[in-house]
């Protein structure tokens, strides 16, 4: 099982061309970073964990230019957006950007996408509705791969529409980088089901991991996918004995950091690291 590694990527937190190559010495496979291009000062949209908002979420710094930073100062290390939120973006210039950091890092971009927490973020950037954000989002992913693998790319549907146009350059990776859908519960289910390649839900939100895994096997394999990675997102510091249950799951990735102890604090991430990088050979 692979490890990979998520920061939230402020400008208190180690550089991101430090972090790259520390990550990549000590065997990490990947790092994997979100994004919020914005928080709305006044909000009605509850912190999803509960409590007060972290106040990092207000600094978090863009995740394409901190992975082409990292890009630049590694040679394997996959650099994955963990997640984008590609409803507040334009589909056009997202496909460009998307597709000139898997190029300029030869081919090393893991496109993680989901549809966000905070409700008026969304509506500052969008008029999609709340309600319809994963139908928005689905048709989103669509518009990107007719960007990325078709010559003359067009889109026409409910929330996109573009007729014949040539988004270039393509992505190296082919056809495209791939797309990992960050959620959990039914809905993230039958999504990465439907259009996905890969599922990177967080531990926290399913509950019985073993239960949810299993149910979303037995999913993908009824609608005749029975190949889909998961990377799971682990909050806080698992043990070993959670990863090797997550290894024994059949999980591809563990994706280590969120919410970790300490986790204000940068000094403390050398260490986890390399309490990790431990970890690493007793998961092959």
């Amino acid at each position: 099982m692979k490890i990979g590694y998520t920061t939230m990527n402020t400008p208190a937190d180690i550089a991101p061309r430090v972090l790259g190559p520390m990550l990549e010495d000590a065997g990490f496979d990947s790092i994997w970073i979100g994004e919020h291009s914005h928080i709305p000062v006044s909000r009605a949209t509850p912190y999803p964990t509960g409590g007060d908002m972290p106040w990092q979420y207000t600094t978090m710094m863009d995740p394409f230019i901190s992975l082409t930073q990292i890009g630049e100062h590694t040679t394997h290390l996959l650099l994955g957006l963990g997640v984008a939120l590609p409803l507040e973006h334009d589909i056009l210039a997202l496909a460009k950007t998307a597709a000139t950091l898997d190029v300029l890092s030869n081919g090393r971009l893991q496109f993680g996408v989901g549809v966000g927490w905070n409700q008026e973020e969304l509506a500052n950037h969008s008029s999609v509705k709340w309600s319809m954000r994963y139908r928005a989002l689905a048709e989103c992913v669509g518009a990107l791969r007719s960007l990325w693998v078709d010559d003359e790319s067009e889109f026409h549907g409910e929330y996109f529409n573009f007729d014949k146009v040539w988004s270039r350059p393509k992505p190296m990776q082919n056809p495209h980088p791939p797309i990992w859908f960050g959620a959990g519960g039914k809905l993230g289910s039958q999504h990465t089901i439907a259009w996905a390649d890969g599922w990177m839900p967080l531990d926290v939100t399913l509950g019985d991991v073993t239960k949810r895994v299993n149910k979303f096997r037995q999913l993908s394999a009824d609608a005749g996918r029975h190949d889909i990675p998961i990377s799971m997102v682990a909050f806080g510091d698992p043990t070993l004995d959670t990863l090797l249950m997550y290894r024994d799951l059949g999980i591809e990735r563990v994706i280590v950091g969120s919410g970790r102890d300490g986790w204000e604090d940068p000094s403390g991430v050398p260490a986890f690291i390399d309490r990790y990088a431990e970890m690493r050979d007793q998961l092959l």
